[in-house]
């Protein structure tokens, strides 16, 4: 199957995503975050893709994790979406940042009650005593916020912008179309087939 890249790899992306959700059982927006330690040691999980724009793909998580020890100390990572329906997969890679307060904020505010409950509740990435232990901390932090549940501090975004997104979508026979879209020095896209 012969697709056509265009030159604008975010409206590309929106395609696909467009697509994956129509045919995706669960979560089109998940996807696999690699980084590494200060050894070089790699580590991948799982997140979820909230945003997108051509300034980077954002993502939101607990500052004091693993991953996010890993990312803020050497600023890089990269990331694969796998659409199984689709038989489509985008991979992306690039530098690190912090969202800003107030994007942490927006997507903060968007989540369900508990999901802003247990930001604060887990030590995310920690040893953990028991369940019950995690199930006292998630009432104790639900008697503090009786209304509104405020940002925890330690709690926010990264926005991964991209110097490199490849797209590839399965061919017959293994001959795969696979298309790498690199960032250029003017700012630009220079795009190129790759083989399978």
């Amino acid at each position: 199957m012969e697709i056509t890249a265009g030159t604008d790899p975010f409206a590309l992306f929106q395609s696909w995503y467009d697509e994956a959700v129509k045919t995706e059982i669960n979560d089109p927006d998940a996807m696999a975050i690699a980084s590494v330690d200060k050894e070089g040691m790699p580590s991948v999980r799982m997140v979820l893709l909230r945003r997108w724009s051509p300034d980077g793909f954002l993502f939101f998580t607990n500052y004091e994790s693993r991953k996010s020890e890993e990312l803020l100390t050497t600023g890089k990572a990269a990331f694969c979406i796998h659409w199984k329906s689709q038989r489509r997969q985008v991979r992306v890679v690039g530098a690190i940042f912090k969202a800003t307060a107030e994007q942490s904020d927006e997507y903060f505010s968007s989540r369900g009650r508990g999901s802003q409950i247990g930001a604060w509740a887990s030590a995310q990435s920690r040893p953990l005593a028991s369940r019950a232990a995690l199930e006292s901390e998630v009432a104790r932090i639900e008697s503090r916020f009786p209304d509104a549940v405020a940002r925890p501090p330690h709690w926010g975004g990264f926005c991964l912008k991209p110097h490199e997104i490849e797209f590839w979508h399965d061919g017959e026979h293994r001959l795969h179309d696979r298309f790498q879209f690199l960032k250029q020095e003017n700012g630009s896209w220079g795009i190129q087939r790759l083989n399978p």
